[in-house]
């Protein structure tokens, strides 16, 4: 049975950016792929400056990883609604994860390799 996930270490320091302000920097981050889908940088939470993050209620699930919980990116400039998620219990397949946040590229916040 062929897997439908893929988690390795992302090579490399990455940084994430929201509203002008570095949230965070990693040379610890984990890159998921997805089926056909482009490559998912997750940050450590202890590498996030978590003060900026609040949980909302949303949640996704996906069928190879399991229940995503969802948080808002509040910087001085706006709030990222549902901007940031992370398995809280992954299924055994993606256990990797746990601990790890992602983050939805858009407008104003940008994951990228320094």
């Amino acid at each position: 049975m062929l897997r439908h996930i893929a988690i390795r270490p992302a090579a490399g320091t990455w940084v994430i950016r929201a509203g002008g302000a570095v949230l965070g920097e990693s040379s610890n981050a984990l890159e998921l792929s997805e089926g056909d889908m482009p490559g998912v940088i997750y940050f450590p939470r202890d590498d996030i400056a978590m003060a900026f993050l609040e949980p909302t209620e949303y949640r996704t699930l996906n069928q190879w990883i399991g229940e995503a919980a969802y948080f808002n990116i509040v910087s001085k400039s706006r709030t990222y609604e549902n901007a940031v998620w992370s398995y809280e219990t992954p299924k055994d397949e993606a256990s990797e994860l746990a601990g790890y946040l992602a983050f939805h590229v858009q407008d104003g916040v940008a994951v990228e390799q320094v």
